[in-house]
């Protein structure tokens, strides 16, 4: 009987030792987990925190830029009002917003294609909308063509202005980025009852979303492996 005693507390012993061993594991595992998603966001904040620094240069032009409230990682860059509102039931881009398309869109694209940030930026939306008259299959078809016709003035802005050898580059960088969508009448922004309000909602926005933490550790992992440097011995 003492040796069946004894055998029995040991095996208990054992098991008790194994269960606090994996105990402290799982411990340490999602101490580990916790401490990479920390540093991860904190990534990711010092990068929106840069780029929308780098994207104050626009302040001047009138645009606003500020983290979207429906999603943490995208920056909303909103232009000034007036200059990307369309008439009611037109897509084509008004005067003044040729002309600012013209001086902001290469600039933006400087920005964004920068070795600074060309690897952490992951979509670059222009995002159009409509006011809240008509229905929805009319509005979201209208605020895609919206969207569109600001995505095709953008490249043939960066094709004809800067110089033919950034341009290539630069061009294909940012067409990497972009992208359309049409929201409809969900989002509009006013008095819906008033011809002002109606006509602020008649917009396009663009939408700077960098990459998650998970998206940033798939690209280190698929990037190929820098050469090592050959050095001269002579």
């Amino acid at each position: 009987m003492d040796a069946e005693d004894s055998g029995a507390g040991l095996a208990s012993s054992l098991t008790d030792l194994m269960t606090s061993l994996t105990v402290i594991f799982i411990l340490l595992l999602v101490a580990s987990l916790n401490n990479a998603q920390q540093e991860g966001e904190d990534t990711r904040n010092a990068i929106l925190a840069e780029l929308k620094k780098a994207l104050q240069a626009f302040v001047t032009q009138g645009v606003e830029v500020k983290t979207d409230p429906k999603d943490p990682l995208t920056l909303l860059v909103l232009v000034p009002q007036g200059l990307l509102e369309f008439p009611f039931g037109k897509e084509d881009i008004p005067q003044d917003g040729m002309k600012f398309l013209e001086s902001f869109i290469p600039k933006m694209a400087v920005t964004t294609c920068s070795p600074r940030f060309r690897k952490e930026i992951n979509s670059i939306v222009v995002e159009g909308h409509t006011d809240s008259v008509g229905t929805d299959e009319y509005n979201i078809r209208l605020s895609q063509n919206r969207s569109l016709r600001v995505v095709f003035e953008s490249l043939r802005v960066l094709s004809t202005q800067l110089d033919s050898e950034t341009t290539p580059n630069l061009r294909s960088c940012f067409l990497d980025f972009l992208s359309a969508n049409g929201r409809g009448k969900v989002e509009p922004i006013g008095d819906q009852t008033t011809e002002e309000g109606r006509a602020r909602s008649r917009r396009v926005v663009f939408k700077i979303r960098v990459r998650s933490l998970e998206q940033r550790q798939l690209r280190v992992e698929l990037e190929p492996p820098t050469p090592a440097t050959a050095w001269s011995t002579e």
